[in-house]
C-alpha cells in the first residue's frame, strides 16, 4: 500500500504538468480576444474596429513561446500575420490597406467555450465599403486546442454567404493566409514542404496540395506552422501562392482555367475549412501526413 502511494505522489507534478499544459483558456479583452494553452499565450484573435479585418497575432510556437508568423513590415504592409480576405470582390479590396476600399467587420464575436480542452469563438463579418452594397456576411467559427505538449492547433471554419451578385476578378489576394516569421522561411534557412514532398516557392507555386508546412530551427529547437485544407472545401485542393520569403496561402482565385472572374449568385453559400497547426519538430516528426488524414475524416 505504502509502494502504491509513493508511486501516485510521484505520478502528481506530472500529471499536474500535463494538465497545465493542455487546458486552454480564453478572455476577451476590448477588441480582441486572447487564448492561452496552460501558461503560453498561443493567439490573440483581434477585431479592432480600426483594422481591414479580422485577424490572428500573435501565433506563438510550442516550444518557443515565440511568434512563427509576422505582422507587417515596409515592404509588404498588407501581410498580416494570419488572416482571412479578398481583393477584386465587386470592385472593393478587402485585402490591401486603405479602408475606404473595403473592410471585413466583425459585428458578433463571443466565445462559446471558454476553458477546457478546448476553446470556442464565433464571429459574424460584414464585408462593406462606402457608397456600395455590402457583398458578403461570413459566419466564422475559430476552434483551439492543444492535441499534445508540441502541438497548437487552429481550426478556421467559415461560412460566406453572398448578399448580392458577387464577382471576384483574377486576384492573388484571396482566402486564408499566413505570413511566416523571417527565420522560419526558406530566405532565411527554413523548409517550406508540401504534402507531395515538393520544397519552395520553385516547386509549390501554383501546385495544387491538401497541405504546407513551414518550419526551421530556432535556439529553442526547430519549429514550424502548417496549413491544412480540408477535402469539403470549394475548390480543392487549391493551388497555393507560396513566396520563399514567408508567404503562404490556398489561392482559388488567381487559377481559373475558362475565365478570369470567379461569379458567384446571389443567395449561393461558400462553406471553408482550414487547420493550422504550429508545432515542435519537423514535418515528419510532428507527424503532419498523418494528422492530415485525421483531419479529412472529420
Amino acid at each position: 500500500m505504502k509502494n502504491i502511494f509513493f508511486a501516485l505522489a510521484a505520478l502528481l507534478p506530472l500529471m499536474s504538468a500535463y494538465g497545465r499544459e493542455t487546458v486552454v483558456s480564453a478572455v476577451r479583452t476590448g477588441e480582441r480576444i486572447d487564448i492561452t494553452v496552460g501558461n503560453t499565450l498561443f493567439t490573440s484573435y483581434r477585431f479592432h474596429s480600426d483594422e481591414k479585418y479580422p485577424f490572428f497575432f500573435p501565433v506563438n510556437g510550442p516550444v518557443s513561446g515565440s511568434g512563427v508568423t509576422s505582422m507587417r513590415n515596409a515592404e509588404w504592409p498588407h501581410h498580416t500575420s494570419l488572416f482571412f480576405g479578398c481583393d477584386k470582390v465587386n470592385g472593393g479590396n478587402y485585402w490591401q490597406e486603405g479602408l475606404e476600399r473595403g473592410r471585413i467587420v466583425s459585428v458578433g464575436a463571443r466565445i462559446v467555450e471558454a476553458k477546457g480542452s478546448r476553446v470556442v469563438i464565433e464571429d459574424e463579418c460584414i464585408w462593406k465599403r462606402p457608397d456600395a452594397e455590402a457583398p458578403i456576411i461570413d459566419r466564422r467559427k475559430i476552434t483551439v486546442s492543444s492535441p499534445s505538449e508540441n502541438l497548437f492547433q487552429l481550426d478556421f471554419d467559415v461560412e460566406m454567404e453572398m448578399l448580392v451578385d458577387v464577382t471576384i476578378l483574377k486576384t492573388n489576394h484571396s482566402l486564408f493566409s499566413a505570413r511566416i516569421e523571417p527565420d522560419l522561411s526558406v530566405k532565411q534557412g527554413g523548409v517550406m514542404v508540401n504534402a507531395e514532398g515538393k520544397q519552395g516557392e520553385k516547386e509549390t507555386f501554383g501546385t495544387s496540395s491538401p497541405w504546407i508546412d513551414c518550419y526551421g530551427t530556432r535556439k529553442t529547437g526547430v519549429e514550424g506552422i502548417a496549413l491544412l485544407q480540408h477535402p469539403s472545401n470549394e475548390w480543392f485542393p487549391s493551388p497555393w501562392f507560396t513566396r520563399d520569403y514567408g508567404f503562404i496561402s490556398p489561392t482559388p482565385m488567381y487559377w481559373p482555367k475558362d475565365e478570369r472572374a470567379t461569379v458567384l449568385k446571389k443567395g449561393d453559400r461558400v462553406k471553408l475549412r482550414y487547420r493550422v497547426l504550429v508545432h515542435g519538430g519537423d514535418t515528419r516528426q510532428a507527424g503532419i501526413g498523418k494528422l492530415y488524414e485525421q483531419y479529412k475524416n472529420e
